[in-house]
């Protein structure tokens, strides 16, 4: 079948990666095209498997899923990432958003429910299982979502007039992956110009090197 949705799953925990891998074959629409043992194996194929979708765990060896998350969206900002884990504690789901996660299902969740959310992600919206709906995106002393610790060494770099192929470089990230960053950051601040950025990095203290969280 043609634009089948190509899914990788990542866990460390070969019988939970195998059972997945049985449901998601079920479907016409959807390709497991590997399940891989951590997130460093998912670090080292991310370009070769290029895939569309990853269930990711969260506690894996050698690299976790929330910095194997980060990591991912740096070099394929496209790539929708959903956590599937057994940890419903609100700290958890809340990481996981920030860090870049489109959805978060819990491992006792309906079969069909993964699917479900799969669907959801690649149409460009969130999905937070039932258990997770609590607890939605981090915010900051303001109220708005908070920004990574990436985004907020990119809206450094921004503020203090460097174009998007100078942080790039400057980052060893795409020109690509600065702009998705700059747009994310300007969603979340709720700004629109280059010149709001350097407005708000310097009310808060960001230009003057004071380490003023965002």
């Amino acid at each position: 079948m043609t634009n089948q949705i190509r899914v990788v799953i990542v866990d460390d925990h070969p019988m939970v990666a195998e059972g997945i891998q049985s449901i998601l074959e079920s479907y016409d629409d959807i390709s497991v095209i590997a399940t891989l043992p951590n997130g460093r194996a998912m670090i080292d194929q991310l370009d070769r498997l290029n895939p569309d979708v990853i269930l990711m765990d969260l506690n894996m060896p050698d690299i976790g899923g929330l910095t194997a998350t980060e990591i991912v969206l740096e070099r394929r900002p496209e790539t929708r990432i959903v956590i599937l884990t057994m940890h419903d504690n609100p700290e958890y789901i809340a990481s996981a958003l920030s860090h870049g996660a489109m959805g978060y299902l819990l491992k006792d969740v309906p079969t069909d429910e993964i699917k479900q959310a799969i669907d959801v992600v690649m149409g460009g919206e969130r999905y937070l299982c039932t258990g997770a709906q609590g607890s939605i995106a981090p915010k900051d002393d303001g109220g708005r979502e908070a920004l990574t610790e990436r985004e907020q060494t990119i809206l450094l770099q921004l503020a203090s007039g460097n174009s998007n192929k100078q942080v790039a470089g400057q980052l060893d990230i795409s020109v690509r992956t600065v702009e998705t960053h700059r747009k994310n950051i300007k969603r979340k601040l709720g700004i629109s110009s280059t010149a709001g950025l350097t407005r708000y990095a310097m009310e808060h203290g960001v230009l003057q090197g004071t380490g003023a969280r965002l």
